[in-house]
């Protein structure tokens, strides 16, 4: 093993231990992330922005500060990638992963990159992204599709692709994502990595010019790692309420605490397709097995139904007035703040963005009235099995086969089992379950009470314990 596999294999958390006691100089560790992009990302194309100029200089800096005796923070020296999409960083690229932004450069530093960066990680770069993060597939006009490293043949997923790929190719060992319908869990599963949707309110989110415009359909920021430890630690540091944030809340929660918390006491309900997922059955045999994992750690496992009374059909039509209506609002927005008219250009617009802006227009108030009520159905049946267990667990993905170039086409909702919880604002992770008979990765979806992201993250480091998954990075 070279030295830089050695240094881009660690963990966040055990790499900035040896940053702190000097066993790695933040230099050595940016410059190993650096020529692990340069060997990798030609084909995974994860990236894109690289900050090496930046990133060089702030290592540089954070080993000053080490060497001056200076007080430190959690992630002094550890390199940190952005999703293009929110995650600002004052004076960097950010193009919302659309050719019609290619040169915009972000005015300020967003609320959880300004936590990331006090506590001393170095942003190494922005990830791709689908076009304003509209569809569960990484690939845009600007830059193309991101593979998964797992199986290069395979879409990195969406919208969080090349945060996810960046991770799983040993680019970065911590990133940003985001997640309005599954952007986060779906590339967790699509690469074999965790990812981590709070309780909505948990993690601020100061976008502008609208604060309001992630209830209807939750959206909210998180992390993205290869160990839960990371992820609790990421955590840790994100959270909390800010000025600029109408919907972030006070709440108190021990995630880092929670890694290891023994889980002999929890009642886990299993809901192998939500009632009404098309599920294949290589999935549902990872899955399957993956959740006897439980049981191993001493926690009950049941296998139950979720009750929540509705067809795939149903689901799907009041899904789609609430997502796409959600879109044209950022689209709206974006004319509003930026004076670019999507259909106006549209030569240099997916035309899966241009379609789902058509579907949006077709809407009313009715429509996302009527949404509301099969919405509410499905809280409350989520919130009834969440009456009786400590956490509901399902597959992420109904299937493990998204090629690089994907078309949703017909079945755009029925793949992704994620976005009922942006409905319900339950905190979800989705964690490395395995992969099929052909090596196709599948994740593992862990569903808390609302606030209770500890237990999911308790849950989540048994789970890892009972079946690590760091081979997959190998």
């Amino acid at each position: 093993m070279t030295d830089e596999r050695r240094t881009t294999s660690l963990s966040a958390t055990a790499l900035a231990s040896r940053i702190r006691t000097g066993a790695i100089t933040a230099t050595e560790a940016v410059e190993a992330h650096l020529e692990r992009i340069e060997d990798r990302d030609d084909v995974i194309n994860a990236f894109v922005t690289v900050c090496a100029d930046d990133a060089r200089e702030a290592a540089a800096e954070a080993d000053r500060a080490l060497a001056d005796g200076e007080e430190v923070g959690p992630l002094h020296g550890v390199p940190l990638a952005l999703k293009d999409l929110g995650a600002l960083k004052a004076g960097v690229r950010h193009t919302y992963g659309s050719a019609l932004f290619a040169d915009h450069v972000a005015e300020r530093t967003s609320a959880i990159v300004e936590r990331l960066e006090d506590a001393g990680a170095i942003v190494i770069g922005k990830t791709n992204t689908p076009e304003f993060g509209h569809k569960g597939t990484t690939d845009n006009e600007l830059i193309g599709p991101t593979a998964s490293p797992i199986d290069t043949d395979l879409n990195a997923g969406g919208s969080s692709g090349g945060s996810a790929a960046a991770l799983a190719a040993g680019m970065t060992p911590i990133a940003t994502g985001s997640d309005a319908g599954g952007s986060l869990r779906i590339p967790a599963a699509a690469c074999g990595v965790y990812g981590f949707k709070p309780t909505f309110g948990l993690v601020p989110d100061d976008g502008r010019p609208s604060a309001f415009g992630r209830e209807l359909q939750h959206t909210t920021k998180g992390p993205m790692t290869r160990t839960v430890e990371d992820a609790a630690l990421l955590l840790s540091l994100m959270d909390g309420p800010h000025p600029d944030d109408p919907n972030s809340v006070p709440v108190d929660i021990d995630y880092r605490g929670a890694v290891d918390r023994p889980i002999d006491d929890y009642r886990i309900a299993y809901s192998p397709d939500l009632d009404v997922f098309p599920v294949v059955d290589e999935v549902r045999a990872v899955a399957d097995e993956s959740v006897t994992a439980f049981a191993d750690a001493g926690a009950t496992v049941e296998t139950v139904t979720v009750d929540h009374g509705y067809s795939m059909a149903e689901l799907t039509e009041a899904a789609m007035p609430a997502y796409t209506t959600s879109v044209l609002e950022n689209a709206t927005l974006i004319e509003e703040n930026h004076g670019v008219d999507f259909l106006d250009q549209s030569e240099a617009v997916s035309d899966s963005l241009l379609a789902m802006l058509h579907v949006a227009e077709e809407y009313g108030p009715e429509d996302v009235a009527r949404s509301g009520i099969v919405r509410t159905g499905v809280y409350d049946a989520v919130q009834d099995v969440l009456a009786d267990y400590d956490l509901l667990v399902t597959p992420t993905l109904s299937r493990a086969d998204r090629g690089l170039r994907a078309d949703l086409g017909a079945d755009a909702w029925e793949w992704p089992m994620t976005w009922p919880f942006n409905w319900t604002g339950h905190p979800v992770a989705s964690a490395p379950a395995g992969v099929t008979d052909r090596g196709h990765p599948v994740g593992l979806q862990l569903v808390g009470r609302r606030f209770a992201d500890d237990d999911v993250i308790a849950a989540s480091a048994a789970l890892e314990r009972e079946r690590p998954w760091n081979h997959l990075y190998e």
